[in-house]
């Protein structure tokens, strides 16, 4: 590799994304990635039917590429004498990574984008059009919307009676531009569910500005 080549910056993208090769490496980071909180070794193995050092040895690939963060603490609960030692736990890294072949820079039009429409006070027209694309979508007003939601990258989970998202799709636009992205999302979750649902922002720490609760019957 050339100087040239190691100052590219698409090197690293390709790098981590290349870390995701090995199929149940993919399989561990789909798990912790839509894990509420941290995924000890135990549990990972067994989510994903491998043996603990194997997933142990993955994990911490994964956490090597920046894919995962390691922290540790006692999943027994126990504190004080004979709690035994913190065992090594992960959960999803806050970083994005992303690479195209050529390179694109959707982000970039997208920002731009964003820029006009937030500075043209177009939020009502920008909701409209979201919701309206919702409703579009074939899988709108699906019987399982957990489903459909976990195939548009939400990571939803139930918390209680309600289902949250773990993850935001659109999460480097809505750091930049909150009300006028997060008012989109929402808009765009309410043409997809059908009427059973009501979406409402409820941010979720870490994840997606919206919630969704199932409507009472009579």
């Amino acid at each position: 590799m050339t100087a040239e080549d190691s100052a590219d910056p698409a090197d690293s993208a390709f790098a981590v994304l290349g870390v995701l090769g090995d199929p149940v490496r993919r399989r561990l980071y789909r798990h912790v990635a839509a894990t509420p909180g941290a995924v000890g070794r135990d549990a990972a193995a067994e989510a994903v039917g491998v043996t603990r050092s194997l997933a142990a040895f993955h994990l911490d690939k994964l956490a090597e590429a920046g894919l995962l963060d390691v922290s540790f603490q006692r999943l027994s609960g126990r504190t004080g004498p004979g709690a035994g030692r913190p065992a090594k736990v992960y959960r999803r890294a806050e970083g994005e990574h992303s690479v195209s072949v050529p390179p694109r820079s959707y982000d970039a039009a997208g920002r731009l984008l964003a820029e006009v429409v937030e500075n043209a006070g177009l939020d009502r027209e920008l909701q409209t059009a979201a919701r309206a694309a919702g409703a579009a979508d074939p899988d709108a007003g699906a019987g399982d919307l957990v489903e459909v939601l976990r195939a548009r990258g939400y990571q939803p989970f139930w918390d209680g009676e309600t289902l949250r998202l773990h993850n935001c799709p659109f999460h480097a636009l809505a750091t930049e531009f909150p009300a006028l992205v997060c008012g989109m999302n929402l808009a765009l979750l309410e043409g997809l569910a059908s009427e059973e649902w009501s979406p409402a922002m409820d941010p979720c720490p870490g994840g997606c500005c919206v919630a969704l609760s199932k409507n009472k019957s009579d």
